[in-house]
């Protein structure tokens, strides 16, 4: 009897201690938490993951500075709460940090407990979550804590492009903090509570005197729109954690494994009319590239990955025939699909995660050129356009490229060209592919002629259609190869299809080296 008094004498205090844990910095703080209109870490985990699947680590972890508040013998578990459980089904690590204890902030031991699920994660392969509600490193700790910083980004580095690495800000996430989710592959804020910045508003004025609220200087509004930090922004926690979910679904576990194939209901064979008439005849004249899109992917469903910002370029997920695909297009309807500085840095980071993950790259091209101008020029659009460039050619997963217009100039082989290794080139029949447009070319072809002539109007449309004829159509392209087909387009989605499953075995390699020197 005695022996079974112990035991349970011990195993009470095992209860005790566990509920001591998940109470974070108890319920006074939870109630703040709740008041704010956010989640508690623990209940951010249980929205994510699959229902009991959530096992955690370290719960009994503590700051050795436990001291800091008077009267604290300290939060066992310490600001961050970690673990592992599923997604789907699939194994997911996670962490989140927990604003109830020290207003989240960032503590030796913190840092060693995310620290740990990440080094899991790499050994494992498996994508890792971090949820950011932190008001940064602890004050206390000094530069202990910077060092935690820098374990975290150490670890960052290390896991970019061997398993998938996800950030969801839902609270402050200030000066150094924001390097760690700027590094992860996917940025989720929370409209209204998720912040970052490196210099908060009292920073800023105090130095600048300039005068700027915490959301108007790093809130999801203005990340996911002009600093293009964010790839989404959402207004409520239930909803952001469930995109996070779906976006899970198109991804591998890990660099050593295809992307997860779904049985498709969606007719493979399916061809659409709708789409030889999607596309204006008047070449200047805009259109919605997302129609084309959804007609050609299984059941519609296209994941779109930084919405709103540099939208005259489409990056995102989508299936065809079960099989997941980046899908890289221009949209003619925001500055007619140029490619601008914004514009190629968003396709070549999205390219790069692609290739890095095993996941075929689908390009859907009409682009005039690249922006013209000294603001674009001055800011560097040569060196930015050329990680664009450099991001198709390094890729050596599948690259297959639909030519659906124009395609001018430089901007016709950055985009995916066969140029740059792209395995299947199609075309559709109002594809024109020059060194510039018709209208340009001509300009600049027959100055003189169209000078001298009587009537230079009509010279000049006589000379585009011939431009037109002998050089500005995807047949010039396809008698040297450089477009595999001219194909109708209704028939896009089985030639997409079948090039995707001709393509499977794809292996393609990069020359011995240690790492490429892209264009940063």
């Amino acid at each position: 009897m005695a022996i079974e008094k112990r035991i349970e004498e011990r195993l009470e205090e095992l209860r005790r201690r566990k509920e001591e844990s998940r109470l974070g910095g108890g319920s006074k703080r939870v109630e703040q938490q709740h008041a704010k209109g956010k989640l508690t870490a623990r209940e951010r985990i249980g929205t994510l993951l699959d229902p009991d699947t959530f096992q955690e680590l370290d719960p009994f972890v503590t700051s050795w500075a436990a001291d800091i508040e008077p009267g604290s013998t300290g939060y066992p578990g310490d600001a961050v709460v970690t673990g592992f459980g599923k997604v789907h089904g699939r194994l997911v690590y996670v962490y989140a940090q927990d604003f109830t204890v020290l207003g989240g902030s960032l503590s030796e031991a913190v840092a060693e407990k995310i620290c740990k699920v990440m080094d899991l994660a790499i050994k494992n392969g498996a994508p890792v979550v971090g949820m950011n509600d932190s008001g940064g490193a602890r004050i206390q700790e000094g530069v202990v804590s910077l060092a935690g910083y820098g374990e975290l980004f150490l670890r960052n580095t290390m896991a970019s492009g061997v398993v998938p690495q996800i950030s969801v800000i839902l609270g402050p996430c200030a000066g150094g903090a924001v390097y760690s989710p700027a590094i992860t592959d996917f940025v989720f804020m929370v409209q209204g509570i998720g912040q970052m910045y490196i210099t908060g508003p009292d920073v800023i004025k105090a130095a600048t005197g300039e005068v700027v609220t915490h959301e108007v200087l790093g809130g999801a509004e203005s990340h996911a729109t002009k600093s293009g930090v964010a790839h989404f922004s959402y207004p409520t926690e239930q909803e952001c954690f469930s995109e996070v979910r779906r976006l899970l679904t198109f991804l591998p576990q890990n660099n050593m494994e295809d992307p997860p194939v779904f049985p498709s209901y969606d007719d493979p064979e399916r061809t659409d009319d709708v789409l030889a008439h999607i596309v204006p005849d008047d070449l200047v004249k805009g259109y919605d590239m997302r129609e084309v899109i959804n007609r050609i992917v299984d059941d519609g469903d296209f994941f779109e990955v930084h919405q709103r910002y540099a939208q005259n370029m489409i990056v995102g997920f989508a299936r065809a025939g079960g099989r997941p695909v980046g899908i890289v297009a221009q949209q003619p309807l925001y500055l007619a699909g140029v490619l601008d500085i914004n514009a190629s840095i968003k396709a070549a980071r999205f390219v790069r995660f692609c290739d890095s993950f095993n996941i075929p790259i689908l390009t859907l091209v009409d682009v005039p050129g690249f922006m013209p101008g000294t603001e674009q020029e001055h800011r560097g659009i040569i060196r930015d356009g050329a990680k664009l460039l450099y991001a198709y050619a390094e890729a050596t997963v599948p690259k297959i490229t639909i030519l659906v217009r124009k395609a001018y100039g430089g901007a016709y082989v950055v985009m995916g060209s066969k140029h740059l290794r792209a395995d299947v080139n199609y075309a559709w029949p109002t594809a024109e592919i020059a060194v510039m447009g018709p209208d340009g070319a001509v300009g600049v072809l027959h100055r003189d002629a169209l000078t001298a002539s009587e009537n230079p109007e009509e010279l000049k449309g006589q000379l585009i259609q011939e431009y037109r004829r002998r050089w500005a159509n995807p047949y010039v392209a396809a008698a040297r190869g450089y477009v595999d087909d001219v194909i109708d387009p209704a028939e896009t989605r089985p030639k997409v299809i079948k090039a995707l499953d001709m393509l499977q075995n794809k292996r393609d390699t990069m020359p011995p080296k240690k790492h490429g020197n892209i264009p940063l």
